[in-house]
């Protein structure tokens, strides 16, 4: 590790506010590795075809096994649900809010046939769900280049914390409960990663990990693990943790939102709930009719 701990993050100023917060949480003189991404390259296609969460990390992980960086911070939502082997998740130092929120107008202010734009199936799916009457556009970007283009669409759908951590929270017509638009899987939360066999760097992440949002992080991320790596389904997956015990909401719809099933598993272990929550949407409520559909 050296006398300074190098960290690897995208370019954009989210990615920036985020791996310069885990570095004010270290306390530990930092030098940043600016990484560019597939996802950042190719920003006129939505995520999902373009290769899903991988188009944000892959990269930044690269730097890791490359040793040109100590550690990796992502936004957690970005991360595939298996860890490269090599790499660990040293520390989920902290979440936001992981509700979505929507800029240009509240749900129910939409009009008849109203366009709202999202580059996520989750988002897509859930809201036609709700209302079978909207239209849906693409929507790629940075955090302010997709503010810029919500004029030209009746809303927009964006992550709270995005918004909250750059101070924009003033666009924000409507924030969704998870009720109503259950959130990606570790929404809100950040993942600090590291080489396995690098025991001084794994010690120092380990005094900003926090417990509770780890616990419910790992249970999200074992519910989509447990999905399998072949789901292209729309997901959500939302844990809150209270006196121990985790309280998991997931949910699986189909790409047009027609169908959603839903639950919510309770335990505490985390990749047991995590697991679990997955087997109960599959074989109890309809969820493998679902992806059978799809395949």
């Amino acid at each position: 590790m050296g006398d300074r701990l190098r960290v690897a993050t995208r370019g954009s100023r989210l990615a920036r506010w985020q791996a310069e917060r885990v570095g004010a949480l270290l306390g530990v003189e930092v030098e940043y590795v600016i990484v560019d991404t597939t996802g950042d390259r190719v920003a006129d296609v939505d995520i999902h075809r373009i290769g899903g969460q991988g188009v944000f990390v892959k990269e930044v992980q690269n730097a890791l096994f490359e040793a040109r960086a100590d550690i990796a911070v992502h936004s957690a939502k970005d991360l595939p649900a298996i860890t490269p082997g090599g790499l660990v998740i040293g520390a989920f130092p902290e979440r936001a809010d992981a509700r979505d929120a929507l800029v240009g107008s509240a749900l129910a202010d939409l009009p008849t046939g109203g366009v709202v734009a999202t580059g996520s199936v989750r988002r897509r799916a859930q809201l036609a769900n709700l209302r079978s009457d909207l239209l849906f556009a693409s929507l790629r970007g940075n955090i302010e280049t997709r503010l810029r283009k919500a004029e030209g669409f009746d809303a927009i759908v964006m992550a709270y914390a995005a918004l909250e951590r750059l101070g924009l929270t003033e666009h924000v017509a409507e924030v969704l409960e998870p009720s109503v638009l259950l959130p990606q899987v570790a929404q809100g939360a950040l993942a600090v990663e590291c080489r396995a066999d690098d025991d001084a760097t794994r010690d120092v992440l380990q005094g900003i990990d926090r417990a509770e949002v780890r616990a419910a992080v790992v249970a999200e991320r074992a519910f989509l693990a447990a999905l399998g790596g072949g789901c292209d389904l729309p997901c959500g997956a939302y844990a809150t943790v209270d006196g121990g015990v985790i309280h998991l909401d997931v949910l699986l719809a189909s790409l047009d939102g027609q169908m959603a099933v839903r639950t919510t598993v309770s335990g505490t272990d985390p990749p047991r709930v995590g697991s679990d929550a997955a087997a109960s949407l599959l074989d109890d409520h309809g969820g493998r009719y679902l992806l059978e559909g799809a395949a």
